[in-house]
């Protein structure tokens, strides 16, 4: 049931002002229920000129200071993925509701113990799963929900980069290309949006087999490697079994000599849903149908003919409405919690050279959190 409180902004605690928190910050400018207390970061000098910048009052360079503040009802999470289960925990066990970055965390395990955290304490726990709120997928999964695609039995997950390898192609940090900080690489940065999304309109169903590959075979700057220690993929596919016969195959790139992929689509018995480009696609007798879609009018009567369209606006603005009580949260956690398992089999599938089952991901999921 959706909370009656709709009144008052959402207080919230930022932890971790590096490049991602400066993100989150800059979409809470844009909801007018969201109101930042307090960030807190080891580097308190960064943290106290970025708090200058957003008008933030009070910074803290250890996050338990911020935690202790009983005047702040939730927390957002942007610092490196080993370390996104340790402070979730800790929020959570201290009250506070959290809305953590992507990925979830370094290993299923973690994720999984995040999940039941939330749900011991009666928190909400929401993960960065921004693709969830594009139009092209809030008109897909319309699409879905009305019936036109029929039965779903397969569907496809693709993230394109040609070279856009953190660092070592000329953004970022060397922590995002290192195992012991980001515990993965394409599949960990970029494919959780895609797998996630997908799994979104499938309706997140159970995982059953996993098959899968991962590379890193791409030349890149001498120099960068060596200071990087760059040791994840740059590539990662795989084959998914999922329940009710359903299949979904993956593929994420952050470097490959290619100049595209198609875009991620669900198909069902009655039609299908490409999502970039966005396409619709039925047969009526011998005709085939390639349809288009007025994605902006759909966007315009969804804020004003639906109640609470503003929710969907982007991952922060739905945030702050589930905590305000306006709209349901959806379950982006469950979601996350899915895609890395997925990820994570593709990873165990790649070691052992076969397909594996979920319970043998679960078995062998090793936690990669920092202790703090």
């Amino acid at each position: 049931m959706v909370d009656q409180n709709v009144d008052g902004k959402i207080r919230i605690g930022m932890i971790g002002v590096g490049q991602i928190g400066k993100v989150h910050l800059t979409n809470y400018q844009q909801v007018a229920g969201a109101e930042i207390v307090a960030v807190a970061d080891i580097n308190e000098a960064e943290a106290r000129r970025v708090a200058e910048v957003y008008g933030v009052p009070h910074v803290y360079p250890d996050f338990r200071q911020l935690l202790a503040r009983d005047d702040i009802e939730a927390v957002d999470v942007c610092l490196h993925n080993n370390l996104h289960r340790p402070v979730t925990e800790a929020a959570l066990q201290a009250g506070k509701h959290v809305y953590c970055e992507k990925p979830m965390a370094g290993a299923y395990t973690d994720a999984e113990a995040m999940v039941q955290t939330a749900q011991a304490v009666g928190r909400k726990l929401s993960i960065q799963l921004r693709n969830v709120f594009s139009q092209e997928t809030r008109a897909a999964k319309s699409l879905i929900e009305l019936g036109l695609l029929g039965k779903l039995y397969h569907a496809r997950s693709t993230g394109f980069r040609r070279r856009g390898r953190p660092y070592v192609d000329g953004y970022g940090t060397p922590t995002f290309v290192q195992k012991r900080n980001a515990a993965g690489g394409a599949l960990y940065d970029m494919g959780v949006y895609h797998i996630a999304n997908v799994l979104y309109l499938l309706g997140n169903p159970a995982v059953m087999r996993i098959s899968g590959k991962i590379y890193q075979e791409t030349d890149m700057d001498a120099a960068r490697r060596q200071k990087s220690g760059y040791d994840v993929e740059e590539l990662g596919m795989g084959l998914v079994r999922l329940q009710d016969n359903m299949t979904l195959d993956i593929i994420e790139s952050w470097a490959i000599h290619l100049d595209q992929f198609e875009g991620s689509y669900v198909v069902g018995n009655k039609g299908g849903v490409r999502l970039e480009p966005f396409g619709f696609f039925q047969s009526a007798g011998d005709l085939d149908l390639n349809c288009t879609a007025n994605l902006d009018a759909f966007d315009f009567r969804w804020h004003n003919v639906r109640e609470h369209g503003d929710a969907y606006d982007s991952p922060q603005h739905h945030w702050v409405a589930a905590l305000q009580g306006r709209v349901d949260l959806l379950p982006t956690a469950e979601l996350a919690l899915n895609t890395m398992l997925i990820s994570e089999g593709i990873y165990l599938s790649d070691r052992l050279g076969r397909e594996v089952t979920v319970d043998e991901v679960k078995e062998s999921s090793q936690s990669t959190a920092i202790k703090l």
